[in-house]
C-alpha cells in the first residue's frame, strides 16, 4: 500500500477501555497466581469469546456450571458484576480519538463484544458512542480475526480496505485486518499510536 489512510477504525477493549477479568476476580482469589489458575481451569477466556460470539449468558452460565459446579458463584459473578472488569477508559487513546474528530477524520469500531455488555459499556463511556458505525461481534456472530467481521465493516459503509488504519490490541487481530488490505496499528500504548498515526499522514 503506497498510500496513507484517511479512516480510523479502532478496537475498544484494551484500547479505549482497560478490560481484564482479572480485576473482577481480585475479590474472589488471593493472589493473580490463584485467580489465573481458576481462569485457565475453566476455560474463561474461551467460554467469554463465545458471548462475543452471540450465546446467551444463560446458556453460557448453565453449561459451565454444570462443568464446574463448585465454581458457581464465581462463574455467575462474571455477567453480574461485569462492570468491575472495565476499570475505566485509556485517557491517552480517548484523547487521540478527540483529535481526530475534531480533525473531522472519519471514525469507525470494529469490537470483539457481547451486544449487552457493549451497549452498557456505551452507557458508561459516551466517547463509545462516537462512530459512523460500529461492528459488534455479539450483533454479527463473527469474531475478529474473521475476515468476515471486517469486510462486514467496508461494505456496509462502503469504504475501501486500503483508505483504513485499524488499531487493536491483538497481534492477530491487527494480521487480519492487514489480510484484508487494511492498514494496521499493533496498539500498545497512547504515544505508539500517536507516533503511528503521524507516520500515515494524520495531524497530532
Amino acid at each position: 500500500m503506497t498510500k496513507n489512510p484517511t479512516i480510523v477504525v479502532f478496537d475498544i477493549g484494551n484500547v479505549l477501555i482497560r478490560w481484564d477479568m482479572h480485576f473482577l476476580y481480585e475479590s474472589f482469589f488471593p493472589d493473580r497466581a490463584a485467580t489465573q489458575a481458576f481462569i485457565d481451569e475453566t476455560g474463561l477466556a474461551d467460554w467469554n469469546l463465545q458471548q462475543d460470539m452471540g450465546r446467551d449468558w444463560k446458556e453460557a452460565e448453565d453449561d459451565l456450571i454444570g462443568q464446574f459446579p463448585h465454581y458457581e458463584q464465581e462463574i455467575r459473578a462474571f455477567r453480574a458484576r461485569w462492570h468491575d472488569t472495565v476499570p475505566g477508559v485509556i485517557a491517552g487513546t480517548v484523547l487521540i480519538k478527540e483529535r481526530l474528530e475534531e480533525q473531522g477524520v472519519p471514525l469507525y469500531a470494529i469490537t470483539n463484544f457481547a451486544a449487552d455488555t457493549f451497549a452498557e459499556a456505551q452507557a458508561r463511556f459516551p466517547t463509545l458512542k462516537a462512530f459512523r458505525d460500529i461492528v459488534i461481534s455479539g450483533d454479527e456472530k463473527v469474531i475478529k480475526p474473521d475476515p468476515v467481521i471486517y469486510q462486514r465493516l467496508l461494505e456496509r459503509n462502503g469504504l475501501e480496505a486500503a483508505d483504513c488504519l485499524f488499531i487493536d490490541d491483538s497481534e492477530k487481530n491487527v494480521d487480519g485486518a492487514r489480510a484484508v488490505g487494511m492498514h494496521a496499528h499493533h496498539f500498545r500504548s497512547p504515544y505508539w499510536l500517536a507516533e503511528d498515526l503521524k507516520r500515515h499522514g494524520f495531524a497530532m
